[in-house]
């Protein structure tokens, strides 16, 4: 029963995670030329992560993204079957909230402002996918590592993980943006993707690798600081 609640938790958080962040980003685009919509779509995925984390944290511990699973796995802080389901419940949760958005604006005749459901492309590193796989995997390990570091028993960060957490995602979205949209997150990727298909869904291998590539060496750098002289 408890695997099922963590499994619900990390559904409803991927959803609430694509639902605002990508709708946010659809309604205010996220061009060079409107540096608001970066600010905007950068604090709405952060303040998802803020809210979910006081929501269903204390139910998965809220990590609403295979990459941060990832390196739990890595860390020993989950096992082997609850990483399988929570990555299947966070790439549903996408799919669905992704879907939400397509009907909402389909029915809604709301115009998408970035063209593919807020979906994460390379246009912004000249299509270069080995740029887009590093911008992923050094924004993911830099995001990650605050998460591991934020959430180790040992920090006494108390109630404001989850503050920290939340705006370091707003942090590593103000760059990325720009870049490949920022993913840092396979499952918040695959869900638009699907969707928009096209570049989006062709490039989409970059934003599975880049992030899991990423986490994993924020979690073997982790455990590295951690170890005892």
């Amino acid at each position: 029963m408890d695997s099922f609640k963590k499994c619900i938790a990390e559904f409803i958080g991927t959803f609430t995670l694509v639902l605002v962040g990508c709708g946010t980003a659809m309604l205010v685009g996220c061009d060079a030329v409107n540096g608001s919509g970066y600010i905007l779509t950068a604090f709405a995925f952060g303040l998802v992560i803020v809210g979910m984390a006081y929501c269903v944290g204390n139910v998965s511990g809220c990590h609403i993204n295979p990459a941060v699973s990832l390196a739990c796995l890595i860390s020993g802080r989950m096992g082997i079957s609850d990483f399988i389901f929570y990555v299947i419940s966070q790439v549903l949760g996408a799919i669905s909230g992704a879907a939400c958005l397509k009907i909402i604006f389909s029915l809604g005749n709301v115009t998408d402002k970035t063209g593919g459901l807020g979906s994460n492309g390379l246009a912004g590193v000249g299509d270069s996918a080995v740029a887009g796989l590093i911008v992923e995997c050094l924004l993911t390990f830099i995001f990650v590592l605050v998460i591991l570091g934020v959430t180790d028993s040992k920090a006494g960060h108390g109630s404001f993980g989850g503050v920290v957490i939340g705006f370091s995602l707003v942090m590593v979205h103000i760059l990325g943006i720009g870049l490949t949209g920022t993913s840092v997150n396979p499952a918040r990727s695959i869900g638009p993707a699907l969707f928009a298909g096209g570049a989006a869904l062709s490039s989409l291998w970059v934003f599975i690798v880049g992030p899991f590539v990423g986490a994993a060496l924020a979690a073997l750098i982790y455990k590295l600081f951690a170890k005892k002289d």
